[in-house]
């Protein structure tokens, strides 16, 4: 389990840019049974934890000779610098099922693809789990070598999950298939004239079917 280090945060508002200018993030602690406390933890190092374990994967915060299993639920990124400017630390219940985005991380190589010069559709790129903390993978990876024909695929059903882990998901989504590249050629050139049509026999239909009400019923005796 990695580690990060924080230290009780006393500036607020636009006094934590001071912070930021020395390469310290804002950050907060929060939780069902936590005090919720400002807090301040290096950047650099909150980087490297956080492109290792992402936002599914309990780590260790120490304060001031405590420790807190928590996870990085949520990052508050900078628009034009797209750099982390503040970031929310969530100590869970370790009794209680809680949910998370995990991502897919999509492995191996395709036979479809590399002989048959097929195109790799991915469908879904993260999946929502269900687990108690301690059970929350990092990851979940798909292992790609099983797409050796155009009429192979990878379903949630076939993906390998930890135990203890529910995916929220249906067992017969799409998760990845590989399509024949002229098919995919052909359906991007189809012309924009073969839509305009479609669109102007719906209009005539419609029209004609405004007239026909419009048109005086016969009334019976």
């Amino acid at each position: 389990m990695q580690t990060i280090s924080a230290n009780i945060r006393k500036e607020v508002g636009r006094q934590t840019n001071k912070l930021r200018s020395k390469g310290i993030l804002p950050a907060v602690l929060y939780g069902p049974k936590t005090e919720t406390l400002s807090l301040e933890v290096d950047e650099k190092d909150f980087e490297k934890i956080f492109q290792e374990e992402g936002e599914s994967s309990l780590i260790s915060l120490e304060l001031e000779k405590k420790k807190f299993l928590v996870l990085i639920h949520a990052i508050e990124i900078d628009a034009i610098s797209k750099k982390t400017i503040h970031v929310d630390f969530y100590q869970p219940r370790l009794d209680e099922e809680i949910s998370a985005e995990v991502p897919l991380v999509f492995t191996g190589e395709s036979v479809a693809v590399k002989e048959l010069g097929g195109t790799l559709i991915k469908n879904i790129h993260e999946i929502e789990v269900k687990a108690l903390p301690q059970n929350l993978p990092h990851e979940i990876k798909v292992d790609l070598g099983k797409l050796k024909t155009f009429e192979d695929n990878i379903l949630i059903k076939d993906l390998i999950i930890p135990q203890g882990v529910k995916i929220m998901k249906g067992p017969d989504e799409m998760v990845a298939l590989v399509s024949q590249k002229v098919k995919v050629e052909e359906d991007l050139k189809k012309p924009v004239e073969e839509k305009v049509e479609e669109v102007g026999k719906v209009e005539d239909k419609k029209k004609d079917k405004e007239e026909a009400e419009e048109k005086p019923k016969s009334s019976s005796k």
